[in-house]
């Protein structure tokens, strides 16, 4: 038997409503089978709802199986008296470090765990020294979690439950939140535990990249394991993932779509060093060196426009301005915190803008100035020529143009049901309870959101339904700007594009302005018309997305990335093949590349030297 596993596993979450005797049941696991073996990596995928979460939470305890076994180390997790054994063998690593942080200082922190065990006090800085070394956050050790970033949070939640020596950690969403570095900084993290010290290493996630060095894959699907094998196997089978709300990583879903087109490059590849060596691109790169001898001495970088001094504003009438911002949380305390630096930004009428930004870099506290949350320490805030923050100023009108909506939708919701929730706005906007009503239909029916859900607590919800319902609240007021704070966070890959396809909808046939924040380089790259980096506080870039990808580097030094795509076709440019380095989109990079491929071809037929 392995260290975790499964037989029959059934699991009904029962909901009792004060009027009916019988409760609501919904079955979220039936029937799963699974035999983890111990130093294995495994990772569990499936959308929203799919049951991952709840099968995580079987693995340490926290949930007792409706029907079936589960088993950590041959203890049965439904027997009582095993449950403090069980939990000190499975650790849990929950989405949002701050749930799980509760020491003032690094070290103590990670040492909470151990001291709760009972464990003698020179034991426990022993722990302590050793797991925050194994995760890289030694130096830490004396600082304020409140002072770290988001992937310095997450290594600290993970150092903590290492030091209760547990032999399986369980991951659900750990880098949801997460900018590029961060994300990479967390799974080098647990990679380095699976492969070091034999730590046995169960991954939740939506990022598909993130897995493909998993020993083994399970997909599930409506409480069950539909598909289960290695990265490759798995994800060969794109069409099959992408009927299950899943995704692929770019390179693979390019590699796919390469194949389909005639190319010879096999399904499941994994890696952009993978596609690089593919029969098709390999017999390519050899063509193009022979018709030019000096092929593969591109520069690396296709555009040299300077994407800060890019300004896509022009003939565009300015409804947002902000004229040299400056913003210090605490100021003259210890605590003093300079998080926005002179920063200037316009902001178009119906433009669709992007900003990114490492976590900690200022983007939240950038646009909680768009409708006057924050005021500035200096600087102005102009919404269509006025200063928001001059004498006399109706910053409550403001705040039904200038649409926020938070990273958190459970922060937003608070009514009884979804329909009254959204009718809360337009209701403070002095509209009748009709007309209250309309909109709010208007606003749920924009966003995807069914009548079955209107009469259901905002609570009962799935995150991906809270976002869509905290957006319609939003839209209900009908503002003219629309602010997004990580609107996507934490879903499945079709939710992701199912909520970013309404609201570019939404830009498109009612003319909205869109500000949208993300961690998803793929998701701006695909969607926003104009690009804003920011860095400590700073504005580092402003211009189109294939300008600003073109820094790739710079944006690494600053703790983002590029789309993967923008990776694959400088490493192809780097090989000789003349492709288009500004691509940023798998089918950009596909019409580039059979483009390319078909010259290649041709000059050869012919014979043609350059």
């Amino acid at each position: 038997m392995g260290i975790i596993k499964a037989s029959k596993l059934g699991f009904d979450y029962y909901k009792y409503n004060d009027e009916d005797q019988d409760p609501e049941i919904t079955r979220a696991i039936e029937d799963v089978n699974l035999d983890i073996k111990a130093g294995q990596f495994i990772a569990i995928l499936g959308h929203n709802g799919s049951g991952k979460s709840t099968l995580a939470k079987h693995m340490n305890g926290l949930l007792v199986p409706t029907e079936g076994t589960l088993w950590v180390e041959n203890m049965d997790t439904s027997e009582e008296e095993d449950i403090w054994k069980i939990r000190q063998k499975t650790g849990m690593v929950f989405q949002n470090p701050d749930n799980q942080i509760i020491g003032t200082v690094v070290e103590e922190d990670v040492g909470f765990g151990p001291e709760n065990m009972g464990v003698p006090t020179d034991e426990i800085w022993k722990r302590v020294d050793e797991s925050l070394e194994k995760v890289g956050m030694a130096a830490y050790r004396h600082q304020s979690p409140n002072k770290l970033s988001g992937g310095q949070k997450q290594r600290v939640a993970i150092a903590g439950v290492m030091a209760m020596r547990p032999k399986c950690i369980v991951l659900d969403e750990p880098t949801a939140m997460l900018d590029p570095n961060g994300r990479k900084e967390v799974i080098q993290a647990v990679r380095d535990l699976n492969k070091e010290e034999g730590v046995t290493v169960i991954l939740i996630t939506h990022y598909m990249e993130e897995v493909i060095y998993s020993d083994k894959l399970y997909v599930m699907d409506e409480g069950r394991i539909v598909m289960r094998g290695t990265p490759r196997e798995i994800f060969s089978q794109v069409d099959h993932l992408k009927e299950l709300r899943l995704d692929v990583p770019q390179v693979t879903l390019l590699a796919h779509e390469l194949g389909k087109s005639g190319l010879d490059v096999p399904e499941g590849v994994l890696t952009i060093e993978e596609l690089i060596t593919s029969p098709g691109i390999q017999n390519a790169v050899k063509k193009a060196r022979n018709i030019c001898p000096k092929a593969g001495e591109s520069s690396e970088r296709v555009s040299e426009s300077d994407a800060a001094g890019t300004d896509l504003s022009e003939n565009k009438k300015d409804s947002l301005k902000l004229e040299d911002v400056s913003y210090t949380y605490s100021p003259g305390t210890v605590y003093e915190i300079n998080a926005l630096d002179h920063v200037n930004l316009e902001i178009p009428q119906g433009q669709f803008l992007g900003v990114i930004g490492h976590t900690g870099s200022g983007k939240s506290t950038l646009i909680q100035h768009l409708n006057g949350l924050i005021q500035p320490t200096d600087g102005k805030v102009l919404y269509n020529g006025e200063d928001i923050w001059a004498e006399g100023y109706d910053l409550r009108s403001l705040r039904f143009h200038v649409g926020l909506v938070f990273q958190y939708p459970e922060h937003q919701l608070f009514e009884t049901d979804v329909l009254t929730d959204v009718c809360f706005g337009p209701k403070n906007e002095g509209l009748t309870p009709k007309e209250c009503r309309v909109r709010a239909r208007e606003a749920l029916e924009h966003v995807g959101v069914g009548e079955e859900l209107y009469d259901k607590s905002p609570f009962e919800l799935s995150g991906g339904q809270k976002r869509r319902v905290a957006i319609a609240g939003v839209l209900a007021m009908n503002p003219d700007i629309l602010v997004l704070d990580e609107p996507t966070a934490g879903l499945d890959p079709r939710g992701r594009d199912e909520i970013l396809g309404q609201i570019a909808l939404l830009h498109e046939t009612r003319g909205i302005t869109i500000v949208l924040v993300s961690h998803s380089m793929e998701d701006v790259a695909k969607y926003v018309q104009r690009l804003v980096v920011i860095s400590a506080g700073k504005k580092a870039f402003d211009g189109a997305p294939k300008e600003v990808f073109s820094h790739y580097k710079e944006l690494e030094k600053m703790g983002l990335a590029a789309p993967q795509v923008t990776y694959i076709m400088h490493a192809l440019r780097h090989q000789g093949l003349n492709v288009d380095a500004t691509c940023d989109k798998v089918q950009e990079a596909k019409a580039s590349i059979l483009g390319t491929v078909g010259q290649i071809d041709k000059k050869d037929t012919d014979g043609t030297n350059e």
